[in-house]
């Protein structure tokens, strides 16, 4: 082993101990509870240099050290692989997601698992309507001038509006409505159905065609984008559990996690399904954040991401497991959604 990967072993067990015990870590207390193979002397040289270099910092009060931001950077990125769950914590990820009714269900039950599994705040974007497909428009007549549509996306989202005809409606309308909407409409990304909808009034028939350029309206407002994108956030009072991590930022830290804008960017970078994103620290753009990490990742598939989703936790976390935690969760929420 040469001297640079043995200062990575010592670095690693400082970031180990540090993150399970909270307290600065001592070259005679690794030399005790690690393997390292080396006397406590050379210990102390390696964490001198590691001092000199950025990746450890000695507390004012302390005679340990702890690692820095850059310490736990280069602690992530030689990460070779991501330590996968259990069989058994995979199962009960997969149970529990897969018991929720809707789209608004899978997003809480899934804030709520990330939140419990790395004890952090989890945070997870609603798929935004743009990348949804219509999968289905069902017409109701409710009364002989109203119609209710129900529209259902593929991601599993189900919007309801009711249609006030100014008229009266047969039930073979009812059903020629319900058969050309769908034709037009079916398999489409909201966008272009939102396009094509607007097209169907010249199209129809000319006794369905007030009645349809109503349904349009109506519809496509709908379908076109809402531009307050929405997000689902849980577990913040597990910030409060170690004050210590935050000097006289916890506060802010919880305060910058109301604003939409910052936790929607807090997740804006995560574009892949298949890479956890790790930031930590001075990595974050809203400076609120910079005493956290944030672990993030696309979910969905490769060529439909529905959002991001992520945790947000002090800088002293148990980075491997909470990678792994957001990596399983954000595969079954793709998984179950992409396949209902």
């Amino acid at each position: 082993m040469n001297a640079d990967e043995r200062r990575f072993e010592v670095l690693r067990a400082i970031v180990a101990d540090y993150v399970s015990n909270q307290e600065p870590v001592g070259s005679k207390a690794l030399v005790e509870r690690h393997n390292l193979g080396v006397s406590s002397a050379t210990v102390r040289n390696d964490m001198a240099v590691l001092e000199d270099e950025g990746f450890i910092a000695q507390p004012h009060t302390s005679a340990g050290r702890v690692p820095t931001d850059k310490g736990y950077r280069l602690f992530v990125d030689r990460l070779s692989e991501i330590k996968p769950l259990s069989p058994a914590e995979r199962r009960a990820i997969k149970s529990f997601l897969e018991g929720a009714l809707d789209l608004d269900d899978v997003m809480r039950r899934s804030v709520r698992l990330l939140a419990q599994l790395t004890r952090q705040v989890a945070v997870i974007q609603v798929p935004t309507l743009s990348r949804s497909t219509v999968r289905h428009l069902e017409v109701l007549p409710i009364s002989p001038s109203r119609l209710m549509l129900v529209l259902i996306t593929d991601t599993g989202r189900v919007d309801q509006r009711i249609v006030e005809l100014g008229d009266v409606i047969t039930e073979d309308n009812v059903h020629q409505l319900r058969a050309t909407l769908n034709a037009a409409m079916a398999g489409k990304r909201l966008p272009d159905a939102s396009a094509r909808v607007a097209e169907l009034p010249e199209e129809v028939p000319n006794e369905l065609r007030d009645v349809t350029l109503r349904i349009a309206t109506v519809l496509i407002e709908t379908l076109v984008d809402h531009p307050e994108e929405r997000y689902v956030l849980g577990g913040t009072a597990n910030l409060t559990r170690n004050v210590a991590d935050f000097p006289g930022s916890l506060r802010q830290v919880l305060e910058a996690l109301e604003e939409q804008v910052i936790v929607l960017k807090l997740l804006a970078a995560s574009r892949d399904p298949g890479t956890v994103l790790v930031r930590i620290g001075e990595e974050n753009e809203a400076a609120e954040m910079r005493s956290t990490s944030v672990v993030s990742i696309g979910y969905g598939s490769r060529d439909n991401l529905l959002g991001g989703l992520g945790v947000v936790g002090p800088t002293r976390m148990d980075y491997p497991g909470t990678m792994a935690a957001v990596r399983a969760v954000a595969n079954y929420v793709g998984e179950i959604l992409t396949s209902r």
